[in-house]
């Protein structure tokens, strides 16, 4: 049995093609996941950098195989407060954790920025996803800005303690 090589998370910027491959997958698994009429956010990666956002990328050797990102919650705006974009696994490196190393990580990442809390939206069609949030200590919280009408949403907040 052969084992992967140790995962890193490394901070990388929003125009890194590595990061920008995993997005794409992660956007063509939810159109698989809701079908191609979902409405998807509009999405600018540039949003992701500069001022109080971040990019993390998970590489197990050299090859990119999880990502997450940070920037700070825009609609509706309310201080203190950064939204998780792009959590990404690929479908290999999935029930090893490393989602949770991820998103422990951007939330470190949120503290260390001045963030108090961080929300974030996910879809009924991925109940894995909700279940590594309710796990990690997040509440669901009433849809918020875009995801506002959107039935398939469901958003959660979580208050970040003193690191």
């Amino acid at each position: 049995m052969s084992f992967p090589a140790e995962t890193q998370l490394i901070l990388t910027t929003p125009d890194d093609p590595r990061a920008q491959e995993l997005m794409d997958e992660q956007q063509r698994e939810l159109a698989a996941r809701y079908g191609d009429d979902d409405d998807p956010e509009p999405f600018d990666p540039a949003a992701l950098g500069g001022s109080g956002g971040a990019v993390l990328l998970a590489l197990e050797g050299t090859r990119p195989v999880g990502c997450g990102a940070l920037r700070p919650l825009l609609d509706p705006p309310v201080p203190g407060t950064a939204e998780v974009k792009r959590m990404y696994v690929r479908p290999e490196a999935r029930r090893r954790g490393l989602a949770r190393r991820i998103l422990t990580r951007l939330e470190e990442q949120a503290r260390a920025l001045g963030y108090t809390q961080v929300w974030l939206e996910t879809g009924t069609g991925q109940p894995e996803a909700m279940r590594l949030y309710e796990t990690s200590g997040y509440q669901r919280i009433a849809r918020y800005g875009y995801y506002a009408n959107h039935p398939l949403s469901v958003c959660y907040g979580k208050t970040l303690q003193e690191g």
